[in-house]
């Protein structure tokens, strides 16, 4: 832990000393290199990128790049950031008085906002002008850390776990502080979900519901990178309505701050971070970390026994399935996208939407099809037999008890099965 912060530390520290518009030029091309050789987030960036239903973008591999870029120079800049004393010049705020105004009057502002740009820079802006305090979820590498919370708190905001969310939310707002929430990272465990970009992505509710509990309204803030600079835009505010129910409020002023929100990230696309899973479903419980993904395709041959369709559903209650089957084919399955074939051919279908596939059409070469698009696994029967259940198989197991002794833990489907 300790060598990797100091190896980040001393590889980033030159950077502190250069020109924002020359950390940017290196940026460009250090994450288009990454682009290139970190396989695994090319490929997850990729999927996210085509799970957007409604975001309509044609060259799909260009915005991966515009992507790999944006997260590079942001990584960069905490370097320069760490340095300067103020940032008058660098971070601008086109409409900055309702905001101070209503801080003024002693009312407490939540700002939603999102992994746009360098999202750091929401939050250095606003404490050189309103105290306030923002939520930071911790990472792994504690000293890293102290030193990314170093610099968020430089200005003398201060940043709060995601455990304290409520608790010290509520302190902050009823003290006419702000708290900023970035609320675009998946949450599989939470009870609220929106289709983000059309399609089902879990999110917390945290900032309509600090709304409703204070009568403090919540303000979208976004923030786009242009000419070597960083502009911030605060949407109109959104207020609660205290004669209406917490849960209707809660959709009725989620919906719009994410709206809000996607409309902005549909502008630049390549600047939002892509590398993370944001329609995530499943929770850790119960799938192995390896197989656990959002998008999962299942490649049937004529002879395939359908009833084990509804294994995969018992697996995966929550993730997004497409069964691509011989035409003709009735799958007794809802809630899935049936995709059909004729010749052998068109099982080669070019479609990065796909993190995990199942193949049991017997075509062997689909697997480094898909390998080289967006899959992460590619699973046969074979292999699915020789993988982990191997050692906990027993005489007359069936596919379905394959299946689940493969992909889930010990302590859940099949264990229960076998009780």
């Amino acid at each position: 832990m300790t060598i990797s912060y100091l190896a980040i530390r001393i590889l980033i520290f030159p950077l502190g000393f250069l020109p924002f518009k020359l950390i940017h030029l290196i940026g460009k091309g250090v994450g288009t290199l990454a682009y290139y050789i970190m396989t695994r987030y090319r490929k997850r960036t990729l999927s996210n990128l085509s799970l957007a239903e409604n975001l309509h973008i044609k060259d799909l591999k260009k915005v991966a790049k515009a992507s790999f870029q944006n997260l590079t120079i942001t990584t960069f800049e905490y370097a320069k950031f760490s340095r300067i004393k103020n940032t008058k010049g660098v971070i601008i705020c086109e409409n900055p008085k309702l905001a101070k105004q209503l801080i003024d009057k002693g009312k407490g502002i939540i700002f939603f906002c999102g992994h746009q740009a360098n999202w750091e820079l929401l939050f250095l802006e606003a404490t050189q002008r309103m105290p306030g305090v923002a939520v930071g979820r911790p990472i792994k590498n504690t000293l890293l850390y102290q030193w990314i919370v170093s610099i968020r708190e430089k200005f003398g905001g201060r940043i709060i776990t995601p455990k304290e969310t409520i608790k010290e939310g509520l302190r902050a707002l009823k003290k006419g502080k702000f708290l900023g929430i970035v609320g675009d990272q998946a949450l599989p465990e939470s009870d609220y979900a929106f289709d983000f970009f059309g399609r089902r992505a879990w999110t917390t509710p945290a900032p309509a519901i600090l709304s409703y509990r204070t009568g403090c309204p919540i303000m979208v803030a976004t923030i786009r990178r242009e000419r070597g600079k960083y502009f911030i835009h605060y949407s109109d505010p959104i207020w609660p309505k205290p004669d209406a129910t917490m849960e209707e409020e809660i959709h009725r002023m989620m919906k719009e701050s994410l709206l809000i929100l996607e409309d902005d990230i549909r502008k630049r696309p390549g600047q939002w971070l892509w590398q993370h899973n944001r329609w995530k479903q499943e929770t850790a419980d119960n799938v192995y970390y390896r197989y656990r993904w959002d998008m999962i395709l299942i490649i049937l041959r004529k002879d395939f026994d359908l009833s084990i369709l509804q294994t995969f559903r018992e697996i995966y209650p929550k993730a997004f399935i497409t069964i691509l089957t011989p035409l003709g084919t009735a799958i007794p399955l809802h809630g899935v996208e049936v995709l059909y074939y004729e010749k052998e051919t068109e099982l080669f279908t070019n479609d990065y939407r796909f993190k995990l596939v199942f193949n049991f059409s017997g075509n062997k070469k689909l697997r480094r099809h898909f390998m080289k698009q967006s899959a992460f696994e590619v699973l046969d029967h074979e292999t699915l037999q020789n993988g982990v259940a191997q050692k906990h198989l027993l005489p007359g197991d069936d596919f379905s008890m394959l299946l689940k002794k493969a992909l889930t833990r010990p302590n859940t489907l099949w264990k229960k099965d076998a009780t």
